[in-house]
């Protein structure tokens, strides 16, 4: 592991401030600065970017991200006990990072930042999906960042960029793939954090898009989505009965066979199908 900057490595600072990781928070720390530095290089080029970072433990993704050029890092953490940790960081880039404690499912980061934003973090695994639906459904579109660089367990990077006719396939692959073109970038195995996670991870990079790839209601879209995937296994006709008087004729109007599961249709077939439920 080669030094990035002047500050003791991410071992010395855990011991230094006992951070050990607490499963209750999801946290698991990613240690190697050379890999940190990797993921932040990922995101791209953020050297007039502002970037938030959702949970970053000890600072190891904190400082890959300032030491590749972030024009500034707004950090938001949960944890009491990292701050101290951070505030190192901060005095070794001044001006540069700005960490507020906190829940971020509960924040407002957007008073503390300049566009363009982007978002890179190592989400805790309690609240990443949450999180993940929350930027990608907004109230308007395009959204306040311009991508996100994000990691995940596999699966659930798998999901999001799953392809109709496979398991992983759903709702998650539907709202990532609408808006946004997602790519893994990084494969993760669980020997690269502290503690090992049971399952390997993946950094999934998002880039917005200008505008959704099909037009629809994405309050529509959400409801039908989400009807449809809660019980796959059933044909849609059934799985959707009751979203809308007709649903069959909607079915038909969108293309679709009302005799077809849910993880045979593609994005544009479910944004049709959609359309002719707003427009009824």
């Amino acid at each position: 592991m080669s030094a990035i900057d002047d500050l003791p490595p991410l071992r010395d600072v855990i011991n230094t401030f006992e951070l050990r990781a607490r499963k209750s928070l999801g946290q698991n720390f990613l240690l190697d600065l050379n890999l940190t530095s990797r993921i932040a290089r990922i995101a791209g080029d953020l050297s007039q970017t502002d970037v938030i970072e959702v949970g970053p433990g000890p600072g190891g993704l904190t400082r890959g991200l300032l030491a590749e050029g972030a024009r500034k890092v707004l950090a938001i953490e949960k944890d009491a006990r990292c701050l101290p940790a951070l505030a190192q960081i901060a005095r070794a880039y001044p001006g540069r990072l700005e960490v507020i404690e906190g829940d971020a499912l509960k924040i407002d980061p957007l008073a503390h930042l300049t566009p363009p934003i982007a978002i890179c973090a190592n989400l805790p695994y309690n609240v990443g999906t949450e999180l993940l639906v929350r930027w990608l459904t907004p109230k308007d579109w395009p959204p306040f960042w311009s991508s996100l660089t994000l990691m995940f367990q596999k699966e659930v990077a798998e999901r999001i960029v799953a392809e109709p006719g496979s398991k992983a396939y759903g709702r998650l692959a539907i709202l990532s793939q609408w808006r946004t073109e997602p790519r893994i970038a990084l494969h993760l195995p669980p020997e690269a954090f502290t503690p090992a996670p049971k399952v390997s991870s993946a950094v999934v990079h998002f880039t917005a898009l200008p505008e959704p790839r099909f037009p629809a209601d994405p309050a529509v879209l959400e409801r039908v989505v989400a009807k449809a995937f809660n019980q796959r296994r059933k044909m849609l006709r059934a799985a959707l009965k009751g979203l809308v008087p007709d649903v069959e004729d909607h079915l038909l109007a969108a293309g679709i066979a009302p005799t077809e599961r849910a993880e045979r249709v593609p994005l544009e077939q479910f944004c049709a199908l959609a359309r002719s439920i707003a427009g009824a």
